[in-house]
């Protein structure tokens, strides 16, 4: 038996804890400004006089903007770490909010959710890296961490816009500016630790991981199951950040306040469980816990429709926490089945999941205008019983470890 593949540097065999919490402050800063789109979808159909097929196209239009360039990105970096380059996606963000703070028409609106979507673009995969880098071979709870900030700060745009936007109007918009102004700042001192770090000059895949040894043909199938499984969970959760505040305005009559917080209770769930997915895949394995993410929160949607509101409240709560437990277990399984490739492989997740959203949004709200809000949460919450298709994967996590693991 040959020699274990070395790691790739000594600074890669320890976690750096503020670097991790640095990229997920970040993520958070980030995914606020993302997530205040959907939270004034109320205002801005109320004040352009918008069908739900155009509120969808809003959405499509951020999603695919976001989702398009980001394996292309990952790719570029894999070969080219670029440490900085998380500035200039904050910078694309900052750009977004102030042109929505003055957008006055359907277009303009187009237009500003777009370099928003930019930003996101360019940030994630190279966020991604980072915190790969920072991981110390500890990979689940290092993107659970990042994760945890984004989730985060998506739970917090619906919160921010009950509290500001929906008593100050859409013009409060322009005090978001100091969002990306502080991500900015705190991305340079991200950029610069990542520039003096050997993650950089030590980066070689063929001497990072032990070779894994699963057939070409069984990755790809993997990696297909794995896209199939992101769909399912963007699709739903789509339903959830475009429509939920429309369904309970429409089934209980609550004010767009008032169903703002209850989108924030459903968000701040998933946040919660988007930290405990990575560390339980880490020391149980992967599969398990992107099996019990997905197909674990069946009976939960299949309930939701048919609930009152009390209990529409519980059950949103517990489909978050169990759904976004997912992601940080798919990403770095993903990664795990296609070593040395990270910036390529989260760029194609986090752009396969931002596009699926925003296809998901423009396809349910031009259904809910054929039929109601009611009858679209009824048919998604069916799409996690997608989940039987995580019985089809290997178990990479346990039969292949990687070096730093090995050690362990």
């Amino acid at each position: 038996m040959g020699k274990p593949a070395r790691p790739a540097s000594a600074f890669a065999q320890r976690t750096v804890v503020p670097v991790l919490i640095a990229i997920s402050a970040s993520h958070m800063l980030n995914d606020i400004v993302q997530s205040l789109i959907p939270a004034i979808y109320p205002i801005v159909k109320e004040k352009f006089t918008l069908s739900f097929t155009q509120v969808g196209i809003i959405t499509l239009c951020f999603q695919m903007t976001a989702s398009i360039l980001q394996p292309f990105v990952g790719r570029f970096t894999d070969k080219r770490p670029q440490p900085y380059s998380l500035m200039v996606g904050m910078c694309f963000t900052l750009a977004g909010i102030l042109a929505l703070w003055g957008a006055g028409s359907f277009t303009a609106l187009l237009l500003s959710v777009m370099l928003v979507g930019m930003g996101s673009s360019i940030f994630h995969p190279e966020a991604s890296r980072i915190a790969h880098a920072a991981s110390g071979g500890k990979r689940g709870l290092a993107q659970s961490v990042f994760q945890l900030g984004g989730n985060f700060g998506s739970s917090m745009g619906p919160l921010l816009a009950a509290l500001i936007v929906v008593p100050f109007g859409l013009h409060s918009l322009g005090w978001f500016a100091v969002i990306p102004l502080i991500g900015i700042f705190v991305l340079q001192r991200v950029g610069t630790w990542y520039k003096r770090s050997s993650a950089i000059r030590a980066r070689r895949p063929a001497k990072m991981v032990v070779p894994h040894g699963i057939p070409r043909s069984t990755v790809r199938r993997s990696i297909v199951i794995l896209l199939v499984l992101i769909f399912s969970k963007q699709f739903y959760l789509a339903s959830m950040s475009s429509y939920y505040t429309f369904y309970l305005m429409g089934k209980f009559g609550l004010s767009v306040r008032d169903a703002q917080i209850h989108l924030f209770i459903f968000l701040f769930a998933a946040a919660i469980g988007t930290l405990i997915g990575g560390p339980i895949g880490d020391r149980y394995g992967r599969k398990y816990v992107i099996w019990f993410s997905i197909l674990g929160s069946a009976p939960f949607t299949l309930l939701l429709p048919h609930a009152d509101l009390m209990w529409t409240g519980i059950l949103s709560a517990i489909v978050g926490l169990i759904l976004s437990s997912a992601f940080s277990a798919i990403l770095v399984y993903a990664q795990e089945l296609v070593p040395g490739k990270v910036g390529m492989v989260s760029g194609l997740f986090f752009g396969f999941a931002f596009g699926m959203a925003g296809i998901g949004s423009a396809l349910l709200g031009a259904l809910a205008d054929h039929t109601n809000i009611a009858f679209v949460f009824q048919i998604c919450s069916f799409l996690p019983l997608i989940g039987l298709a995580a019985a089809f994967l290997p178990r990479v996590h346990e039969r292949y470890l990687h070096p730093e693991q090995a050690k362990s």
